[in-house]
């Protein structure tokens, strides 16, 4: 099965500014667009209030990652080599942020989680997102042998 919304041709800055407009609605109060020094729009960053303050999440389009697996795709035969291109990269990454973010805030207005809950994993923590950090140190995380089984 292609990748989701692989075919899309809604420009990159119709797809950051609804993400822009959902975020706004649900509580951001300011929204900062990251770029790569060559006018490539890399990400989102943005602030809401949390129970003792502001916090920041800083959201990615990965989209040389988006790119490559377009490209194993088209080598399967699920996707047109015109559709492999950097530019269609872009549109399909910020095509599935919206979506995600949209689907997130669904779970926000049902109550069923909070908006630090849903992009923990985003939250800036000095020069990089808390995953990131996770990542660097995951050995301070992993369980003990045995430990948490069921």
């Amino acid at each position: 099965m292609p990748l989701l919304n692989y075919t899309s041709k809604v420009p990159v800055f119709q797809s950051v500014a609804q993400i822009q407009d959902i975020l706004a609605k649900h509580g951001a109060t300011s929204i900062r667009a990251d770029y790569d020094g060559h006018g490539q729009i890399t990400g989102l960053a943005f602030q809401v209030e949390a129970t003792g303050g502001k916090v920041a999440f800083r959201l990615p389009a990965k989209v040389l990652q988006v790119q490559a697996v377009l490209v194993r795709e088209n080598q399967a035969g699920l996707v047109p080599k015109a559709l492999t291109t950097y530019q269609q990269a872009e549109r399909v990454a910020w095509r599935i942020l919206k979506d995600w973010v949209e689907a997130q805030m669904a779970l926000l207005e049902s109550e069923m989680v909070e908006m630090t809950e849903i992009f923990l994993p985003y939250l800036i923590t000095g020069d990089s997102t808390l995953y990131e950090r996770l990542q660097t140190d995951m050995g301070r995380f992993l369980l003990p042998e045995g430990a948490g089984q069921p």
